[in-house]
C-alpha cells in the first residue's frame, strides 16, 4: 500500500470523527446551553485530539509528496509501510503531549463539585486553569510557525521541480497548494481562543453567533 494512502485514510477518520463530535457539540450547546461538565469534557478532549491532528496530518502528506518529487531515488527506502505508521504514531503522541496536561491540570486543581456542575461547553470552561490558557498560548504559535513552514517550504521546493520535470510534479505542487488552503483554514483553530475571548468580552451579545461563524470557518470548511 502507498504510504501516502495510509496518512489519507487517516486523516479522513480523523475529520470525520472530528465533524462528528464538532456538530454533536454545536447542537448541544444551542439546544441544552448548559451540560454537564465532564460530558462535555470528553467531548471536548476528542474535538481537539482530532483537531490538532490535522495540520500534522496535511504538513505529513506535503512531505511525502516532496520526497516523492524532489527525492524519488530515495523514495521507496523513505516512505515505507512502516515508518508511515510510526509517523502516524509520533502525530497522536505530539498531540497527546498538548492535549492531556489539560485533563490532569484540572483533575489536580478543581474540586469535585466542579465536575457535577453545568457549563456552556468550550475548551476555556471546563480547562479553567489560566496556566493552561498560558500554555496553549505558547504553543498554538508553535504548532503554526512549523507546519506553516513545512507547507511554504515542500511548495516551493515542488515548484522548482515542477517547472523543469513533468507532469507528476505539476500533479504534486498542485495537491501542495491545495494542502496549503485547507492549513490555512485549520490553523484558525490555533487563532479562535483568542478571537472568541475578545468577542465575549467586546461584543458578549454576538457571542454565540462569532462561535457559529468560526466553526464554520475552521471546522467544515478545511
Amino acid at each position: 500500500m502507498n504510504p501516502l494512502y495510509i496518512i489519507y485514510i487517516h486523516l479522513v477518520i480523523n475529520n470525520m470523527i472530528q465533524l462528528i463530535v464538532s456538530v454533536s457539540l454545536f447542537i448541544l450547546s444551542y439546544t441544552v446551553y448548559n451540560m454537564n461538565t465532564s460530558f462535555c469534557r470528553i467531548l471536548i478532549l476528542i474535538a481537539l485530539f482530532t483537531t490538532e491532528n490535522t495540520p500534522l496530518n496535511l504538513a505529513c502528506m506535503a512531505v511525502e509528496c516532496y520526497i516523492a518529487v524532489c527525492l524519488p531515488l530515495h523514495h521507496n527506502r523513505i516512505c515505507t509501510v512502516r515508518k508511515t505508521r510510526i509517523l502516524i504514531g509520533l502525530i497522536w503522541i505530539i498531540t497527546m503531549f498538548s492535549v492531556l496536561p489539560d485533563l490532569f491540570v484540572t483533575l489536580a486543581t478543581e474540586p469535585i463539585t466542579f465536575f457535577n456542575s453545568k457549563v456552556f461547553c468550550l475548551r476555556e470552561t471546563v480547562f479553567p486553569n489560566p496556566h493552561l490558557i498560558k500554555k496553549r498560548d505558547v504553543m498554538n504559535p508553535v504548532y503554526l510557525i512549523t507546519v506553516g513552514l513545512v507547507i511554504v517550504y515542500t511548495y516551493f521546493k515542488i515548484e522548482f521541480a515542477a517547472k523543469s520535470t513533468n507532469k507528476d510534479a505539476r500533479k504534486a505542487r498542485n495537491t501542495i497548494l491545495l494542502h496549503g488552503v485547507q492549513l490555512m483554514l485549520c490553523m484558525g483553530t490555533y487563532i479562535m481562543p483568542t478571537l472568541r475571548h475578545m468577542t465575549r468580552k467586546h461584543f458578549p451579545k454576538h457571542f454565540t453567533d462569532a462561535s457559529f461563524a468560526g466553526y464554520i470557518v475552521v471546522q467544515i470548511l478545511p
